[in-house]
């Protein structure tokens, strides 16, 4: 067994990472949501053996089978690991390879919207699906979720009935959702979908989050409820999120109906170029050998998120955390925290800390910051600490 060190810390400013390069070297970066571990050493292995190859020749995405002697074909990789996961029976045809998640989701409606049709999309919520609309250039609509005294976030199943118009074709649900850690259960996803039948919309479920929930909180893939709502759905995975590796820009969209899966390759088709090599040789290595990794990082995830919750409810006053079910994001509610201003700004400024502002999550995010807890401890510790003196001299 290897003993994975999560307290390790890395150096990724001396790396090409976007989220250790954006600011200035004393702000503490909390926000892209990739994690600050090492990979799982089955991924690196297959990278080293690859490149120790020495050709980097296109890759084959239509290949169905293995070559003798080759590497197991990803699609079928997808195929047991989602049957053994989910017991969700699929088949090869219906697994398309993508280079990553926002693109499957902006594909889907290119394919399935007209420019006077609408894609509607529970708010707040991942900036990319909040302007999707907007940058394929169809009708964009919104319904908040509810929020509880706890923090806790559901769907008023009425209200999410009403934000339906006639024009309506997509429904884009985030589950696990980013960024306020809901786990939807089977029960929630049902009725959701029921309602997206009755109104003769498709689902696109973006899933990315879907190996990192946490106990009492199951991921159940919607396509994976009935085969009505199977026929109904565009599923979009990846093992970015999952296993680290989010630079490697390997995805999967899952389409079990084979009109919907037609539409959305003709979409593709001269504008979305296949998975590169290293990509595909990551997410097959992570689904076949990743277990060990991921069953360690979660464990880690959950003491992170339980240390943070603590934190801020007994030392950052006026500042609620959000139960976190799933993902490695932490969704802090700063409104009754005093006289902040915009509370991204203000720990930037007075604490060198960078955040996601919640306002770019659309309604429902005004006042609140994303943080990313996928890091090792000390790094939470410190970005607690900054916080706690920042506070100190708000105005209340």
């Amino acid at each position: 067994m290897t003993k994975y060190d999560f307290d390790q810390v890395p150096d990724r400013r001396a790396s090409d990472s976007i989220k250790w390069h954006a600011y200035e070297a004393d702000v503490l970066p909390l926000w892209v949501a990739d994690m600050d571990f090492i990979s799982p050493e089955p991924v690196l292995r297959a990278l080293q053996e690859r490149v120790e190859h020495g050709i980097f020749g296109y890759p084959d995405e239509i290949a169905h089978t293995s070559q003798p002697g080759g590497p197991p074909d990803l699609r079928q990789v997808i195929v047991e690991h989602l049957a053994q996961l989910y017991r969700w029976q699929i088949q090869l045809d219906d697994v398309i390879l993508l280079p990553g998640v926002v693109t499957g989701f902006n594909l889907a409606c290119h394919a399935l919207a007209s420019p006077q049709e609408a894609a509607l999309v529970q708010t707040p919520v991942y900036p990319p699906i909040l302007h999707a609309a907007e940058n394929t250039g169809i009708l964009g609509q919104e319904m908040e979720l509810t929020r509880g005294p706890d923090g806790s976030y559901s769907v008023d199943e009425a209200l999410f009935a009403a934000s339906f118009s006639p024009q309506t074709r997509l429904f884009l649900l985030c589950n696990p959702h980013n960024p306020v850690g809901k786990v939807f259960t089977p029960t929630e996803l049902e009725r959701m979908a029921e309602i997206c039948l009755q109104k003769g919309v498709t689902i696109v479920s973006d899933e990315i989050h879907c190996d990192l929930v946490f106990p009492g909180h199951p991921h159940t893939p919607i396509a994976s409820l009935a085969p009505e709502i199977a026929q109904n759905t565009i599923t979009l995975l990846a093992p970015s999120k999952t296993y680290n590796i989010a630079g490697l820009q390997c995805s999967l969209a899952i389409i079990q109906n084979t009109e919907l899966r037609r539409r959305f390759q003709q979409a593709k088709k001269g504008l979305v170029p296949w998975v590169n090599l290293m990509g595909v040789t990551a997410a097959r290595a992570a689904y076949l050998e990743g277990q060990e990794w991921l069953e360690q990082v979660l464990v880690y995830l959950a003491a992170n998120r339980d240390y943070l919750a603590h934190a801020v409810s007994q030392e950052l006053p006026g500042i609620q955390m959000s139960p976190v079910q799933g993902t490695y994001l932490a969704w802090l509610d700063c409104r009754q925290a005093g006289d902040l201003g915009n509370p991204y700004k203000f720990f930037l400024e007075k604490g060198r800390l960078a955040f996601n502002d919640g306002d770019t999550f659309g309604q429902g995010g005004q006042g609140f910051l994303r943080l990313n807890f996928g890091c090792p401890r000390a790094t939470l510790v410190e970005a607690v600490e900054r916080m706690k003196k920042a506070l100190q001299g708000a105005k209340f």
